[in-house]
């Protein structure tokens, strides 16, 4: 089977020896810090997707909007998302990420002040601020691609997602006994994952500031330089083209790259928000919707290698598609699930994530593959926020989607709506 041709693929000048000598160390600093930094920040990003709709609903007396906090975090990381890239842009990689996840951590301890005060206008606002959070967690995977050959920009990006699987998978377990310890304190048990989330942020900003160096960005954009300045001089116009020049028309991949991310996006989200809260309503514990949310988180991040493997060699447009099916088979089975049934939730959960995860790594490397160094970042970013934006509408759509036509309802339709990603991607991969 011959993959199809891979919208804003390019060919890129071969560095030198000395280039790629120096260029495969700093890639491999760079894999090992930003490994280390998910894995600290998996924690963080855990405790709203565990509590943050339960605790809505706990405070708010109501279903309805137990979708609000999610709508209400992927919205800030919607915002963060473009500050995050316009930093780098400017600055690095190195400045942007540290702020991002220093501002999770402050919106974390917003979350906590608003649970112990009972505001619920504070809850929405913090919840707002730590979304900058997930944009973080999210904004890590491009620069783990900065310095990587493009032949094996995929690996890049799983190696990046697969570090968050620890903290996001033993975050959820952590709900029940951070509650005890929130109790302890006198805060309310639904605030316990966020005192993890607040200490989980901050440890990931202060070690990216400390040691992410070289900064993946702007070493690419140094190596860059120095190979146009080479070109230049031997004055060979074979040789140029590089990635401070690539023509506009290389960048078909973004509008697609960027869709196929958004929809996995909107459709993982809405139904993983409302899987606590479907289960708490049928009898299920919070321990219960822990380990559910866990082994979803699992499936999100964990896959990420076989992932990177599968979009450097079969392609991305191939995995993409894959992303719409596994989609679709998550939300049947969700659908079909007896409330009671905790291993199939489990598993309709293990393939929302397993679904995402195939749509996030294509898309990243798709974009990747047709931005030019010089706007990287702040295109990225801007990418990022259509990301967000999506799992808001997902988020806040859902609570009311299940309170009026019930949750099988509203994952049959999120697993059809994944599947119109194959007719769209098979429409972009049409010759021209």
């Amino acid at each position: 089977m011959t993959a199809p041709p891979e919208p804003g693929a390019r060919s890129q000048t071969p560095p030198t020896a000395a280039e790629g000598v120096e260029q495969a160390a700093a890639q491999r600093r760079v894999l090992t810090v930003l490994v280390v930094s998910q894995v600290l920040s998996g924690a963080g990003l855990a405790a709203g997707i565990t509590v943050g709709a339960l605790l809505a609903q706990d405070m708010l007396g109501s279903t309805r909007l137990s979708g609000l906090p999610s709508g209400l975090f992927t919205t800030g990381s919607a915002l963060a998302a473009v500050a995050v890239g316009r930093v780098s842009q400017r600055y690095g990689r190195r400045p942007g990420l540290a702020a991002g996840y220093a501002t999770g951590a402050v919106g974390s301890g917003g979350v906590i002040a608003a649970a112990v005060t009972g505001s619920a206008p504070l809850l929405f606002f913090a919840l707002f601020v730590y979304g900058a959070g997930s944009a973080t967690n999210l904004q890590a995977r491009y620069a783990g691609a900065d310095l990587a050959d493009p032949a094996h920009r995929g690996r890049a990006v799983s190696t990046v997602l697969v570090a968050t699987t620890f903290g996001g998978v033993v975050g959820p377990n952590l709900a029940a006994p951070t509650g005890v310890v929130a109790e302890a304190l006198g805060i309310p048990r639904l605030a316990g994952p966020f005192l993890l989330a607040g200490a989980a942020y901050g440890a990931g900003a202060l070690f990216l500031a400390v040691w992410l160096r070289p900064d993946p960005l702007l070493t690419a954009r140094e190596i860059a330089a120095r190979r146009e300045v080479a070109e230049a001089a031997a004055e060979d116009p074979a040789a140029g083209g590089g990635p401070e020049t690539e023509p506009v028309a290389s960048r078909g991949g973004v509008p697609l790259g960027a869709g196929i991310m958004a929809l996995a996006q909107l459709v993982m989200v809405a139904i993983m928000t409302m899987t606590p809260v479907h289960m708490q309503d049928h009898g299920h514990s919070t321990a219960a919707s822990g380990l559910v949310i866990s082994l979803h988180v699992a499936a999100m991040f964990l896959p990420s290698p076989l992932t990177g493997l599968l979009v450097d060699r079969v392609g991305r447009l191939w995995t993409a598609c894959g992303s719409g099916l596994v989609l679709l088979a998550a939300g049947v089975l969700a659908a079909l699930s007896p409330p009671d049934s905790l291993p199939l939730l489990a598993a309709a959960l293990v393939l929302l994530g397993l679904g995402w995860n195939l749509g996030l790594i294509s898309g990243t490397a798709l974009i990747t593959d047709s931005l030019p160094l010089a706007t990287r970042a702040r295109t990225q970013g801007m990418v990022d926020v259509g990301i967000a934006v999506s799992g808001a509408v997902g988020g806040m759509a859902s609570g009311f989607v299940v309170a009026g036509l019930g949750f099988p309802f509203l994952a049959a339709v999120g697993g059809a709506l994944a599947l119109s990603l194959i007719p769209v991607i098979a429409l972009a991969a049409r010759p021209r």
